[in-house]
Order: C-alpha cells, then structure tokens, then sequence
C-alpha cells in the first residue's frame, strides 16, 4: 500500500508561487527538537505529545494511506485540541502567505484524521505555535475547524492527489513485478560476488549494517545494488540511497543501473549534481527574486515533473537540465523534488550525513523503507570529520565595519553587534601574542563567542530582510553564512570535539575540530532500515566499524581477490628507510629500485610518494639519472583536463610506455581504471603516515583515552589504507599481471603487516637491488 505522510501530501498540493532559498530556514534538527519538547512539556497531564494518526483512503479502486504526527493532542470531555509547533529563523510578520497556508493546511488534515479517529468530535480548536528561532518568540495563533470543513478540506487535497496517487501505484506495481523478475545480469558470478550479494540481501531483510572489504575486481556496485533491487520485488525496502564521494563511482552506478534495466527492470532513479554545478548559466550571480527558473517555480513544478517522470526512468544529470530549460525551472531545486518519486537516489554522503546540506525531505524522521548503500566508505572518515567541523574568522569583519559605515545610523544595529565581536577577537590575539602563542586547544565551548555570534545573527537577519539586494548587502550575507555555519556546528560541540583558536597573520580564526564524528553517523544510519558500508580498502575491519557508527551488533565480511594470486607479485624493500631523518639518504636506493622495477618489463608504471614535497624529491632525482625515460607528474590542484591528460599518457604503453609520479591518497590513488597493460607496475614509497600536525595529533591523543591506539587510528591505519588503494590500481581485471614494490622496511614490522590484506600475505623480501632485479624478472 503507497503511503504518504501529512506534511508532504499538503507541501505537494499546496505549494504555489516562487522559489527563494534565501527563505529556507538555517535551524538544526536538534534545534528544532529541543524546542518542540520544551514547549510540550509545559502541558498538563491531558496533553499527548507525538499523537500518530493514519487513514486509508479507499478513492477509485486504489488504496494508500495518510499518516503522520501531530506535535501535541489534548482529548478531554469530548473536546479537542490540536497544536502544531513550527521552528524558523524568520519572523512572524515576514512569513509569506503561501508558508502559512502549508502550517494551517497541515493542521487541518491532522483535525480531519483525528475526527475520523474519534466519530464524536464536531469541532477542533487548532492551535499554531510558530517559534523564531534563535531568539525563542513565540507566537501563538488560533483557530477552528468543523467535522464538515476538515472533510471538505482533505478531500478536495486527496481528489488532487488521486492522479498522482495513481500514476505512483503504476510506477510501483511495474517496479515490484521487473525486480522480482530480474535476473543477474551477467552470465555468471564472479568468484565471491554471488556469497557478497546474499548478505546484502540479507542485510536488507534484517535491517543490519553491514561492513564489507571487497577486493577490486569484485564487482562492488552491481553486488550491491543488485541484491538491494531484488529485495525492492518483495517489499522489503522502497528506496535505495547509492551514496559515495566521487562522481567517477556515481556513474559507475548509473551504468549499473542502465544494465539492470536492459534486462527487465524498470524503476525510477536520480543522481543528484551539486548545486554549483548544475545551475544554468543564465543563474550565475542573479538573485532569486530576479531569477526566471526560481519565479513562479512551483507553478510549473507539477507539469514538469508529470512530463519527467512519464517519459524517463534514468535521470541523470542530463535529463534533469533537458526538462528544467523546457519548463523553466531551476535545476537543482526540481532534481530534488523529482527524487521524491524516485526507487534509487545516487549522490553525495552530505546529503545523508551532513547537518548543513542533507536531505530534510528525506531524513528528518526515521524511515525503515530507505536502504543506504555507502560505496568507497574509508573516504566517509575524513569527510564526516570536515562534515561537523567548521570555523569562524575576525578577518572579515574590519572591511564589513568599513563598509556599513558609510550609513552609521541606518547600519547602527548591525556595526554595534559587529564591533563587539570584533573587540572579542582584538582580545583573544592580544592575549596570545601577550603568551607568545600562535594556536590554542581548549576542551569547552567558547560561550562568550557563541553569544556575541547568536547576537549578531538576530541583528543581521533583521537587517537582511529589509536590506535590498546589492554588492554591500552580498559581502554581509557571505559573513552572515559563515556565521550560521559556527552557530550550527556548535549546536553539536562536545566531549568529541576541541576548540581551537589560532593565531594568523590575517587575524584570530575559531575553529571547533570534529575528532571522531562516529556518534552522528550512527543517528544518520538510523535513519533508514539498514545499510552496506563497502570498499576495497576496509581493514581493520574493527577500525572503521568504530569510526563510521560504532554500533555493536553491525555486522562485517570480506570476500577473497576473484583474480589469480599468481597474477600479481608484491615485493617489499628491507634496504629502504623513508623516515624522514633518513629520507635523502635513502633517495638514491629509491631511485635505483624504481629503475630496477621498469627496466625489466616495457610498459607503463606509477610511483606514488606520501607528501608533493617528497615527490618532487624523487621526480628530479630520477630525471636527472634518467632524463632519458619519459616521465609524467602529479602536480597541485590539477583541474579535469589536466587530470585526463595525465591518465591520456597511459593509452598507449606498447609504443609509448610511461612511468608516473603521483601523490599517495591523492587523485590518482583511487577511483582510476588501467586496465591490462596500462599499468604493470606500482611502487610505493613509504608506508603513507599523514604529516604530523596539531589536528591529528588531537585524533592520536582522543583514542588513546578511547581505547589506547591513538597513533593508530591517527596516523597508522589512514596511512596503511592510502598504500591500499593505491596498490589497488594495479590489478582491475581477469587478464592483469603486475608488480607491487613496497619501498619501506617498515612493512616488514608486525605493526604494520599485521594489517595486510589477504592477498598480500605471500609477499616476498627482497635485501638489495640485485635480488630485486631477479625476483622482478623471475615473474616476468
């Protein structure tokens, strides 16, 4: 039975009028939550929090139901009264009156379900609570509805819905019977691919998360998505989030699909585009009151996504823009409403995971009918941790003072709020050059910082509602932004996070650090019925099961490399010491390895070095012992054609072979395809430990009070899983052969290989440059 909930079938109905994001309110979910429960709870005893109320509609031979929470209930002496609490940086008076028809539409529904629920009920007194946040003002707005009027009301919102009701039983009645239909859509499986899918499916049917190393080659996306899709057919999950980091792995996903469907499926997917990247042209730098695709955006959005949705079933990129040019509407915006009718949605993590950009539509209550697939998921530690990190700086604020004094009276609310930050920041520098320090690392919330922020915010939001747009008020805005973005993140701050207040040339910066972010990537997991968290690269498989959630009862797997052993040949170097002490004694042994490794055997190599500074050593080094040899390098900030150049040098190994220089955990160490022989060999230099800092040294010293393995999970395995992936790109399918070298005798030591991969446990110790030669060509 299709289901839709109160919120989204009056939002749907009920939108008119123009897009503006700049309206969209910048308050947390905790936020929010904290507030309903503090007003809830100032109720008497007759007061019902979260009072759930459902109907099935029975409307021409079609069935579904409406269902939802009201914020609170109070049923006594056959007397009703329904509150609905509504959260929002924007003042009352400045609520548009398409935002109060949604909130009283709401209301009203939620008056005719419980009537339904109650036959004796006549009349329902509606209460509207609206608190503008932060500043808590309430306003209390009341009313009240009749039996006859809340009728009439939710039938004429269900007779508009109907065609859209029917048009989605459709869609779901074709997506059930070709999922249960579909077949694998190769001739037969992999080795391991057929053992991963069944726990997927698996993990689909008990709503686990599941961990999974997969080696490359196995197959990851069609084994995941896959078994997801077929569990679609017997309703065990209704929508698939595919989420990763990369857009290379996205399309990788689109592929997928576009197979599935060659061979009977048919569903409707979507992949999301940032919005910077997908906005028209036309968008760039125009306002959204000046914006044609944003004007009267929802008065085109239904027969738009009714055209959409009838005549596509893969929405990429592509299609998207095809059908927002042809009805006028802004790109981003309509991908995002279309996903609301989509089976799979292929994306970025922060749509799940990040409080600043997610989903609302999706994630702000739980659904046990959403399924996450999480692909390259060692990439999600780093990125959760920049996720729910964020920084505040004094270097803005001079040229803002400057610039609004030009009109002292008018701008006094803003430039008074303005200079007493501004003192605050000319304290905290005096104090730390008075201590001659340049950082400072402090376990508690700066309050006195987080007021004079949440002060400034009230003041800048008046100020902005007023203001007509132009460059001044433009600059204000990108400040008042970075200001919501402190106020936010500091909404989490706690025993997970430090404060840290640095000291530069350009002024003070606050930054509130994210040292394990693993609490609220397990609140983001439950959020839906289960999830697979995948990679190539997942060991120890204890480790990221504590970083990435930390739930007890998750569960793990790993499946063996479906291609030969013999096919690849990992060599480590005992002679080689990259310490950095020992770093330019050593560079000449690198060197002379590097040209063992490809004198050998013709073909195309890839050399991979910890830090640019590192690799530059070595590039000039090797050049000038071999200027002869054709060389290509990774080179800071490389845009897109510049990065298919360098992978173009790789194309044609027989007549041009190549050896690479390239950044270990960069660009080229993950998420590339050179198959066969454009690569046959990889070296590696070093054992990938990230350079020391202030940050990761907080990392080091939170788990070592964790669980006493600090350095570990602060340098070791980051470093470890970098060596990993990069090794990884040597071996991509069933006719590969190639060399390993690992040049570092710290893989010999216990701490270090203990953490090896299954398929690198035959490696082979090589003590100098001639028994290296020989074993290189022993495999040849």
């Amino acid at each position: 039975m299709n289901q839709i909930g109160v919120r989204d079938l009056v939002s749907f109905i009920l939108r008119s009028g123009d897009l503006n994001t700049n309206s969209n309110s910048t308050n947390t979910a905790q936020a929010g939550t904290r507030i309903h429960h503090k007003i809830q709870k100032q109720h008497g005893k007759d007061y019902q929090s979260e009072y759930y109320l459902e109907k099935t509609i029975q409307k021409n031979n079609h069935e579904f139901q409406v269902h939802g929470r009201a914020d609170g209930v109070i049923l006594k002496n056959n007397h009703a009264t329904i509150e609905e609490i509504k959260t929002s940086d924007t003042e009352f008076p400045d609520l548009s009156k398409n935002r109060l028809q949604l909130y009283w539409g709401q209301v009203k529904v939620y008056a005719y379900l419980l009537m339904n629920e109650h036959p004796e009920l006549e009349r329902v007194d509606l209460d509207l609570v609206y608190v503008q946040t932060p500043e808590e003002i309430i306003t209390k707005t009341s009313s009240s509805i009749t039996k006859t009027e809340a009728t009439t009301f939710f039938n004429q919102l269900v007779d508009e819905y109907q065609e859209w009701l029917e048009m989605q039983e459709a869609f779901t009645k074709e997506r059930i019977l070709t999922a249960q239909r579909l077949p694998f859509p190769f001739p037969a499986y992999r080795k391991g691919q057929r053992e991963l899918a069944k726990i997927v499916y698996k993990s689909v049917m008990y709503q686990k998360h599941l961990f999974v190393e997969a080696p490359t080659g196995t197959g990851k996306t069609i084994s995941t998505l896959f078994p997801a899709i077929k569990a679609m057919g017997l309703e065990l999950t209704s929508r698939i989030f595919y989420l990763t980091a990369k857009q290379s792995t996205r399309r990788v996903a689109e592929e997928a699909l576009q197979l599935l469907s060659e061979k009977g499926l048919v569903l409707h997917s979507i992949t999301l585009t940032a919005k910077d990247k997908i906005r028209f042209k036309e968008e760039e730098d125009v306002r959204p009151e000046d914006n044609p695709y944003m004007i009267g955006y929802y008065d085109r959005l239904k027969p738009a996504l009714k055209d959409l949705l009838t005549h596509e079933n893969q929405i990429t990129r592509s299609v998207i823009e095809d059908y927002a040019k042809k009805y006028s509407v802004d790109p981003f915006e309509f991908s995002l409403d279309a996903s609301l009718f989509c089976d799979v949605i292929i994306g970025d993590y922060n749509y799940l995971f990040d409080p600043r950009v997610h989903l609302t539509r999706f994630f702000e209550v739980e659904n046990s009918d959403n399924f996450f697939l999480i692909d390259e998921a060692h990439n999600l530690v780093n990125r959760s941790r920049e996720m729910y990190s964020t920084e505040i700086n004094s270097a803005p604020i001079r040229p803002l003072i400057k610039l609004l004094q030009a009109k002292p009276e008018k701008n006094k609310p803003v430039l008074t709020k303005l200079k007493s930050l501004n003192r605050y920041f000319n304290k905290l520098a005096k104090e730390m050059k008075t201590n001659k320090q340049t950082s400072l690392t402090e376990s508690e919330e700066n309050e006195k910082l987080t007021k004079l922020v949440n002060n400034l915010i009230k003041v800048l939001r008046k100020w902005l509602a007023k203001e007509k747009p132009s460059t001044e008020t433009d600059q204000v805005l990108d400040y008042f932004f970075e200001c919501i973005g402190y106020q936010k993140i500091n909404e989490f701050f706690g025993p997970n996070y430090k404060l840290r207040t640095l000291l530069t040339e350009r002024g003070i910066t606050v930054r509130l650090f994210c040292i394990d972010p693993s609490p609220f990537l397990a609140d983001s997991l439950k959020l839906g019925g289960g999830a697979v968290l995948f990679s190539a690269t997942l060991s120890p498989m204890d480790y990221y099961q504590n970083v990435l959630g930390d739930e007890p009862d998750s569960l793990k797997y790993q499946t063996a490399s479906p291609f030969p052993a013999k096919n690849q040949k990992l060599l480590i170097t005992s002679y080689v010491d990259t310490r950095y002490q020992q770093r330019q004694a050593s560079l000449v042994k690198i060197v002379q390895s590097i040209k063992t490794l490809i004198e050998q055997k013709d073909g195309n190599y890839l050399i991979f070095a910890p830090s640019y500074q590192y690799l530059e050593m070595v590039v000039t080094a090797f050049h000038n012992a071999y200027p002869e040899i054709e060389i290509v390098t990774q080179t800071n900030q490389m845009n897109d054609e510049e990065r298919q150049n360098f992978l173009a040098k790789f194309n044609d190994p027989q007549e041009h072979p190549i050896v690479g220089f390239a950044l270990l955990g960069g660009i080229f160490s993950e998420g590339i395809d050179l198959v066969g022989d454009k690569l046959i060999g990889v070296g590696i230099i070093g054992v990938g430990l990230p350079g020391l800092n202030q940050e990761t040294n907080l990392i080091r010293d939170y788990f070592d009070k964790q669980n006493g393995h600090g350095f570990q999970y602060a340098y070791q395995l980051p470093g470890l899983n970098n060596v990993f992936q990069a090794a990884g790109r040597l071996i991509r399918g069933n006719n590969d052969k190639g060399i390993i070298l690992l040049m570092d005798n710290r893989f010999l030591n216990k701490n270090y290989n203990v953490f090896f991969p299954k398929t690198w446990y035959t490696n082979t110790v090589v003590h100098n440059l001639n028994e290296l030669k020989n074993k290189i060509k022993e495999f040849w």
